[in-house]
């Protein structure tokens, strides 16, 4: 799909708004725009513009990824994703996807951990099933990345926005003196950072019902 930074995090945000705040999903505009620009559960935190999320909303729905509908007596156009007429996802493969598009490589641990409040897994093991059989599609949309110097934990790594770019060593380094951070403890991480994420979640559907009942 070859999906540009902007349009991979407006196809994320509806992905997860449509698990997160279901009441509010399909997103208007302004939804989406705060969702784009949300400061919690992002990596890295963007400040996109109408203009771009609108290109990007273009662009998704040239390549059948996105769809705008009319709610019934709305003037207001709605957007959502159309992932599943493309690909029979799971609720937990859905997940996953969704936190590798919102969030970048990660760790089994941390994508379990963040992707727990839109699908549950049992275990760690559950999770990395479910990501090593992605790898393993015939087309996949997820790719095992080779552990960074220093580290043990491998990260996954979405594939709609193409073949990830080989990153210079110098990048991946630790600091001298830092150890790597355990893998349970970034999933613990994830977790108060998901907590944070509601919290955020919920005085947006806030702001964007005042803004309804105002119009």
């Amino acid at each position: 799909m070859d999906l540009s930074a902007a349009e991979a995090r407006v196809l994320g945000c509806l992905m997860e708004k449509e698990r997160t705040t279901p009441e509010s999903y399909p997103l208007s505009l302004n939804a989406l725009l705060a969702a784009c620009n949300q400061l919690t559960n992002r990596e890295p935190i963007l400040s996109l513009g109408d203009r771009e999320v609108e290109e990007a909303l273009d662009e998704l729905r040239r390549k059948k990824l996105a769809t705008v509908i009319f709610g019934a007596g709305s003037r207001v156009q709605k957007y959502r994703h159309i992932l599943p007429d493309l690909y029979n996802f799971t609720p937990q493969e859905s997940a996953l996807l969704c936190v590798l598009l919102l969030r970048g490589p990660q760790t089994a641990g941390e994508l379990r951990g963040r992707a727990e409040r839109m699908a549950p897994f049992a275990s760690l093991t559950d999770a990395e099933n479910v990501l090593d059989a992605m790898t393993g599609w015939s087309e996949p949309l997820v790719h095992l990345l080779p552990a960074r110097p220093g580290q043990k934990e491998r990260r996954y790594v979405q594939l709609l926005s193409g073949e990830p770019a080989e990153q210079p060593v110098a990048t991946l380094e630790e600091p001298a003196g830092r150890t790597p951070t355990p893998d349970r403890l970034a999933a613990l991480e994830a977790e108060v950072a998901v907590l944070r994420g509601e919290l955020a979640e919920l005085r947006t559907g806030f702001e964007e019902f005042r803004r309804q009942l105002g119009g």
